[in-house]
C-alpha cells in the first residue's frame, strides 16, 4: 500500500484516504503498472488495520499493518484476501481493539477454542471478473438480477 500511494503521489494523483484506494486510484495505479511492466494485474498488499477486519493477521514487527491484499485487474479490484488470525487470544484482543461486541462473535470464536491451524482466505467478485473479462463498462450488464437504487427485489 505504501508503495502504491507513493507511485500515485509521484503521478500527481491525490488521495483522501491514506490507507485505502478509491476507484480512481485503482484505475490510475493499474495504468501506471501497465505502463511500467506491461501487466494487467497488480497486487496491493499490507493494508493498515483501520481498513481491514479484526480477523486479519497483523505483522509482529508492524502491528498496525495486516497481512492482506487486493488484486486489481485493469483498474478494478476483483479479489480481496488475507492471512487470517488463528490464535484465539489474539483474535479476542483485535476484536476488542476494534470495539466489537464479543458476545455476538461467540459462535465464531468457538472454532478457535481448541486450536486452529494457520490459514488464509479470499473473496472474489465474479461479477467484477466477468465485467472485465467481457470488457463492459457497467457491472449491471453482467449481473443476472442487479440491485440498483430503484430495484432491490428481482
Amino acid at each position: 500500500m505504501a508503495e502504491a500511494k507513493e507511485k500515485l503521489t509521484k503521478a500527481g494523483v491525490t488521495s483522501e484516504h491514506p490507507g485505502d484506494l478509491n476507484p480512481e486510484e485503482e484505475r490510475q495505479l493499474s495504468g501506471l503498472i501497465f505502463k511500467e511492466t506491461g501487466h494487467e494485474f497488480v497486487f496491493v498488499t499490507d493494508y493498515p488495520i483501520t481498513k481491514r477486519p479484526f480477523y486479519h493477521m497483523r505483522y509482529e514487527d508492524r502491528p498496525d499493518i495486516t497481512k492482506s491484499f487486493d488484486l486489481l485487474w485493469n483498474g478494478v479490484e476483483i479479489v480481496t484476501g488475507a492471512q487470517r488470525e488463528h490464535r484465539l487470544e489474539v483474535l479476542l484482543k483485535q476484536a476488542k481493539d476494534k470495539k466489537m461486541h464479543l458476545e455476538s462473535l461467540e459462535f465464531y470464536f468457538e472454532f478457535f477454542k481448541y486450536g486452529c491451524p494457520p490459514h488464509g482466505g479470499f473473496g472474489m467478485g465474479p461479477a467484477r471478473f466477468m465485467m472485465k473479462l467481457l470488457d463492459v463498462e457497467n457491472i449491471r450488464e453482467v449481473t443476472f438480477l442487479p440491485r440498483t437504487v430503484n430495484r432491490l427485489h428481482p
